[in-house]
């Protein structure tokens, strides 16, 4: 692992569906759904060759480099990728299958979870592209498509059960930007380190201290809150509440990206960075407000890199985050309804431009053997005002693990487990109480509990950048409701790292 690892996750979409039950022949199984499938797999092995072709172009075009880089002994991509070229294309391919059985519901209301069984699958097809302009400057553009859906639409959970899924079932499989960002490196020292090339990063050296300027579209969470065991759902958990702090309410839109300006300052020992970034104009939503006096996010992260043990990488990241937004107030919701000013408590009729919400974060990492590392998070934020971009949680503890499988001689297959659990404030806990909905949950009632999730996965190397896992999830108390669940959640995945 390099000084600064960096594991991004992907946020994405979901598009309208049909929850069904296990066995049912329908869209999402029997035979429609296997040739459905006998499609789709052929659409991704055409998407693997074409990406190959750019790559192949890319570094076979490179001025005064080798038109082929060394390979390494164990490629962990489809292709080869050229440490020195000026250039960078590559792609990624996650296919995730997901469903429940049948769950004991004494209710249910317009935001739950299906209590009958279902099952889904959701796709990520990602190009990442790059150009350093100079030694010290590079610029990344990324378009995406993403198709499928979550199972119950992405609803009646906080933490929910897929991170490329999210909210908005509307809008459909357009391609679209992720990312498009310049990053300008500063030095403050003639000494370097190595650094591992990656879609985010090409540089294979940078200054040990150093300023770092980033502007353009991103996730936030590219970049804060990362955590080298639990932050990436194309190889590790797949829990939203797993791969980043539920609580961490982080500026976005609804596929998980914004438009930012980032000043980082990176030492051997420590890193301090600091984002301002655009907030959606209504909670969940898809268009970003761009007007900075009306409505922004600004963020800020410290993070620290211990020796706790000899020779073994710790980091400790604390981060705050402030969000000025047009948001509603569950307290003056809950009002309005007991003065019989509403029929339910709206939360959408108690926005005001200017609201302020703000929260804290902690991040921990320790690889404490040479095949066993392990994380934490603490997450809260202060819940009188609505959840805006992220989830519907207030408060959040998940710990968990991974570990290499040396021993079995597969090194470059992973066994995680984590677990989570969330939790909201009493006036969010009222507000649903009452029959309020919030863009995630809303059962029509609610018997409060907490929220608590257990997670565990294997991951499997195939063959250079093929990875298939099996991932399981139990929740108990669905969406905070003792009056529902719990419910064990499967799931297949495969992923192509071209």
């Amino acid at each position: 692992m390099t000084e600064h690892e960096v594991c991004t996750p992907e946020n994405h979409q979901v598009s309208v569906c049909r929850p069904v039950s296990f066995g049912e022949a329908s869209p999402g199984g029997g035979t429609c759904g296997f040739l459905r499938m006998a499609t789709r797999c052929i659409l991704l092995i055409g998407f693997v060759f074409f990406c190959g072709s750019l790559a192949h172009s890319q570094v076979s075009s490179a001025l005064d480099t080798p038109a082929v880089a060394p390979e390494t002994t164990d490629p962990q991509t489809i292709f080869p990728h050229s440490n020195t070229a000026r250039w960078w294309i590559s792609g990624q391919i996650n296919n995730i299958l997901q469903g429940h059985p049948s769950f004991f519901a004494a209710y249910s209301g317009t935001h739950s979870l299906e209590a009958h069984g279902e099952i889904h699958d959701s796709r990520v097809l990602t190009l990442y592209t790059g150009l350093l302009l100079t030694h010290l400057t590079e610029i990344l553009f990324d378009p995406e498509v993403t198709q499928g859906h979550g199972i119950s639409d992405a609803l009646g959970l906080a933490g929910f059960t897929n991170l490329d899924v999210v909210r908005n079932p509307d809008l459909g499989g357009t391609p679209y930007v992720a990312r498009v960002t310049f990053r300008q490196i500063i030095p403050l020292s003639h000494a370097t380190t190595e650094e591992e090339r990656s879609p985010l990063s090409l540089f294979t050296q940078l200054p040990a201290r150093r300023l770092e300027l980033r502007a353009g579209k991103f996730a936030l969470t590219d970049f804060f809150d990362v955590n080298a065991v639990g932050s990436d759902d194309r190889l590790q958990f797949l829990n939203w509440t797993d791969v980043n702090n539920g609580a961490y309410d982080y500026a976005a839109d609804t596929r998980g990206y914004t438009y930012a300006a980032m000043i980082e300052y990176d030492d051997r020992a420590w890193a301090l960075r600091f984002a301002e970034a655009l907030l959606p104009k209504v909670a969940n939503g898809i268009d970003l407000d761009w007007d900075l006096h009306r409505a922004r996010a600004e963020n800020v992260e410290l993070e620290l890199r211990p020796r706790v043990f000899a020779g073994r990488a710790s980091a400790v990241r604390l981060l705050s985050y402030v969000n000025h937004g047009n948001m509603g107030d569950y307290r003056e919701a809950v009002a309005l309804f007991r003065e019989g000013k509403t029929p339910v408590p709206i939360i959408e009729d108690t926005r005001q431009q200017g609201t302020v919400k703000y929260g804290f974060g902690v991040n921990l990492e320790q690889q404490v053997t040479g095949t066993l590392r392990a994380f934490g998070r603490f997450g809260w934020n202060e819940g009188q005002h609505e959840s805006f971009a992220y989830t519907e949680v207030n408060q959040t503890f998940a710990f968990g693990a991974d570990y290499r499988g040396d021993r079995w001689r597969r090194k470059h297959d992973k066994v995680g487990a984590a677990f989570i659990t969330n939790a909201i404030s009493k006036d969010h806990q009222e507000y649903l109480r009452l029959g309020g909905l919030g863009f995630l949950l809303g059962d029509g009632n609610l018997n409060y509990g907490r929220e608590n999730i257990l997670e565990t996965y294997y991951n499997a190397h195939f063959w250079r950048g093929v990875y298939g896992a099996f991932d399981l999830q139990h929740i108990n108390n669905p969406g905070y409701n003792r009056d529902r669940g719990p419910v064990w959640v499967p799931g297949l995945r495969l992923h192509l790292e071209l």
